[in-house]
């Protein structure tokens, strides 16, 4: 039986914390944007962008949902997980099943690099205008439904850039303990 996983939401700045792995809202290119992601690329520095390239060499980017991992550069993490989320269209592309995805598969890259702590931002909630209390019912529920079976990460943490984007995720992290 695996260990109960701490999952806990925070306000602040994701380049800054302290986790095995930082999850980054990527583009699908790698190459690095506005947002969390152009965030995440200057503290970072350059060797996150290195790694980047070599992967859209190898396999022509991310595709929406899915991720890879990278040297975290000069972040205080041992790796950035890229992850790329839907662009919100009115649901009617799957983008509920997509954003789920990227939890999940963020999850899985650092439960196979052995990271016992993540820290994810609010995925797609930015430019790609996905609808902040779905997206929050979808990362919560992804991440309590993935931790429930295994035991790495052991930490996660939700880092949240506003006040909104917290009180929508500490809401349903309550719910998970009702």
């Amino acid at each position: 039986m695996p260990a109960i996983t701490q999952i806990e939401a925070i306000i602040g700045d994701i380049t800054k914390v302290e986790v095995d792995a930082i999850v980054n809202a990527a583009n699908s290119s790698l190459l690095g944007g506005g947002g969390v992601d152009g965030a995440i690329h200057r503290a970072g520095g350059p060797a996150i962008l290195e790694e980047c390239k070599k992967i859209v060499a190898a396999q022509g980017g991310c595709k929406t949902g899915e991720a890879v991992i990278t040297t975290a550069g000069e972040l205080r993490a041992n790796f950035v997980i890229h992850t790329v989320g839907p662009i919100w269209n009115g649901g009617r592309e799957k983008e509920p099943e997509l954003l789920a995805a990227c939890y999940r598969n963020s999850l899985n890259l650092a439960a196979v690099n052995n990271c016992r702590s993540i820290a994810f931002p609010s995925i797609s909630t930015g430019v790609y205008r996905f609808p902040k209390p779905m997206a929050s019912r979808i990362a919560v529920k992804t991440v309590a439904d993935y931790t429930l079976k295994r035991s790495l990460p052991s930490k996660v943490l939700f880092v949240c850039f506003d006040q909104e984007n917290f009180e929508l995720i500490r809401s349903e992290l309550s719910a998970l303990n009702t």
